[in-house]
């Protein structure tokens, strides 16, 4: 399970010093324990690593708007930052999908639902986060469904 390669990591990388990746990782597991609290209020995914990975894709999300915002704000050292902890996060996400293997998926699910244009666009990305959420990033695949419908 994932959980249990963050922790191993968490470990490996307190023992070792580096704490830099002591920090992200402590910082994803709270960030876990969160959505487990959320969990018990709410509808949770029936399987953990599905829970982990959403948890996973929203922060790899949030560091990636950050990168963008001190970018723009002439602040690298804390763009850099954010990249390392990106970096350490992404080693416990499944291997994304490539844009082609994307519009593959996305024309199959077109084709099993008749999908004919932009009115059938929620029923297409329903299907293909159903499917796919794990190895695919939901922001990418919509401009993707977007030019696949029209």
């Amino acid at each position: 399970m994932i959980r249990d390669d963050i922790k191993d990591a968490l470990i490996s990388a307190m023992k070792g010093g580096d704490k830099a990746t002591t920090a992200t990782l402590r910082l994803v597991q709270s960030s876990i324990k969160n959505r487990d609290i959320e969990a018990r209020t709410g509808s949770s995914p029936a399987d953990d690593d599905t829970l982990v990975v959403e948890v996973l894709q929203k922060m790899v999300k949030q560091r990636r708007e950050s990168v963008e915002m001190f970018v723009k704000g002439g602040r690298q050292e804390l763009a850099d930052a954010e990249l390392a902890e990106v970096s350490v996060i992404e080693r416990f996400l499944p291997t994304q999908m490539s844009e082609d293997e994307t519009k593959a998926a996305i024309e199959a699910i077109k084709v099993e639902l008749g999908a004919g244009g932009m009115k059938d666009m929620g029923r297409v990305m329903a299907e293909l986060k159903a499917r796919h959420a794990q190895s695919l990033d939901m922001s990418k695949a919509s401009g993707l469904v977007k030019a696949a419908l029209s």
